[in-house]
């Protein structure tokens, strides 16, 4: 798919978060999502937080997937949740000189220090947020209904391959992220082969940046 609207004329590029607990697989499913977005020749820059270095965005900027310059990092300290639901600015700013670098920007991908269940966004930072859990973390998380699993636009259960080997009723456990969100949807994905990640997309492309291009 090209999107041949300009989607910076509208209020600059949408803004994307992506959150969830340390290891869930947040930078694996960036990484999975960069060639995706070029793939429909959408440009992306992406933001990174972590709590005292930049490993995640190092990461990218090695991973030979995007210009590295596309790539920010912002120090969130001890308190990952902070800098991006208390106090964005450090974000916001980040967000701002990434548009100012690379003015045909039209997607901001903004990945969250590893958090617990608790974590969510401010929208005065993102358009929307994706919550990112896994199978190892156990088949009970919908149960618990953190605002994560709750309130974020898409949840995400990544790790799908890993069920054999972690004693996951994978089957359960989407029924019961289906269940506690209501109408809210859930992804499936394998973040190391790909699998669900087009639906990632599509979920974007749909309900933000169309949205945003016919608004």
């Amino acid at each position: 798919m090209n999107t041949s609207f300009d989607l910076n004329s509208l209020a600059g590029p949408a803004r994307v978060g992506i959150g969830g607990p340390v290891g869930s697989g947040k930078t694996a499913l960036i990484e999975k999502l960069i060639p995706a977005f070029q793939q429909r020749q959408i440009e992306i820059g992406i933001i990174t937080n972590d709590l005292v270095t930049k490993e995640d965005a190092e990461r990218l900027r090695k991973s030979g997937l995007i210009d590295p310059e596309r790539v920010m990092a912002v120090e969130a300290g001890a308190c990952p949740h902070t800098v991006i639901r208390e106090d964005p600015t450090l974000n916001i700013e980040a967000s701002e000189q990434m548009t100012i670098n690379f003015p045909e920007i039209e997607l901001i991908l903004i990945e969250s220090g590893g958090d617990n269940l608790a974590s969510t966004f401010s929208l005065d930072l993102v358009d929307q947020w994706m919550f990112v859990i896994d199978v190892a973390g156990g088949d009970d998380i919908p149960r618990k209904k953190g605002p994560g699993v709750l309130q974020s636009d898409l949840l995400i259960i990544n790790k799908k391959d890993l069920t054999p080997y972690v004693g996951v009723d994978f089957d359960a456990m989407y029924s019961e992220a289906k269940n506690v969100r209501e109408n809210r949807p859930v992804v499936a994905i394998n973040s190391r082969s790909g699998e669900g990640v087009e639906q990632v997309v599509d979920y974007i492309v749909s309900s933000l940046l169309f949205n945003k291009a016919t608004s």
